[in-house]
């Protein structure tokens, strides 16, 4: 498949198996985690199909007159794709393998703002990359130490528009069918803020841990009542 933008053609090609990834480092420690607790959730609710794709730091690929692009966003999701998945294990091209994403995250960990860069000559930046070649449409940029989000939409326009929150300070992603927004608590020795998930009646989707806790306090009470009722619960 080709298309044409910005005087690029675009065509959507398996990356060679010889090709050289990044052998970057994770910028920031946090950047796993908040991309851990994001997919938890939605697979806890049953949110994530057999055949979707959740990534983090995973190269996302489309060729630019001839030359490979791949940019790893912090965290994305692909609600389906069209191949086996050993077929992706490397890396994921989009028309090609499957769906483009529903919404691409970045997590604000450097002072070069690289997720805002609109460079549109080789190779392009990451804004440039999601809104006109992938036309990804939720775009999130998250400052983790501040907790504030934006989120961008695209619409029928070829551009982002940044969007404002709900009377909750959350997003609404179509796509998904949830909201999301941003959480301040403790999980896995990190105190701090983190994305979230909501559905769409306001229920927070929660992790594993909460989800122990809510058994324990719930066996608690059903202790309480039994011995309340003169019975001795088995243990």
């Amino acid at each position: 498949m080709t298309a044409i933008t910005q005087d690029y053609q675009i065509t959507w090609e398996k990356l060679p198996d010889d090709y050289k990834l990044p052998d970057d480092p994770v910028d920031n420690i946090n950047q796993p985690a908040l991309a851990a607790a994001l997919t938890e959730s939605l697979q806890l609710a049953g949110k994530i199909s057999a055949n979707a794709l959740t990534t983090t730091n995973y190269g996302i690929c489309a060729t630019l007159n001839n030359k490979m692009v791949i940019k790893a966003p912090d965290w994305a999701l692909i609600a389906k794709i069209n191949v086996i998945r050993e077929e992706v294990t490397r890396s994921y091209t989009p028309q090609l393998q499957g769906d483009i994403p529903v919404i691409v995250m970045e997590f604000i960990s450097d002072t070069q703002e690289t997720e805002y860069s609109v460079k549109a000559t080789y190779p392009p930046g990451k804004w440039f990359f999601y809104e006109r070649i992938l036309k990804v449409p939720n775009y999130i940029i998250f400052e983790p130490d501040s907790g504030s989000i934006e989120m961008y939409r695209l619409p029928n326009t070829e551009q982002y528009i940044l969007q404002e929150p709900d009377e909750n300070q959350r997003y609404w992603i179509a796509e998904m069918n949830l909201y999301l927004g941003v959480w301040q608590g403790t999980r896995e020795n990190r105190t701090g803020k983190w994305l979230r998930w909501w559905d769409e009646q306001g229920n927070l989707l929660p992790w594993g841990g909460e989800l122990a806790e809510q058994e324990r306090q719930r066996a608690e009470r059903l202790a309480a009542q039994l011995r309340a009722a003169g019975i001795e619960p088995e243990v």
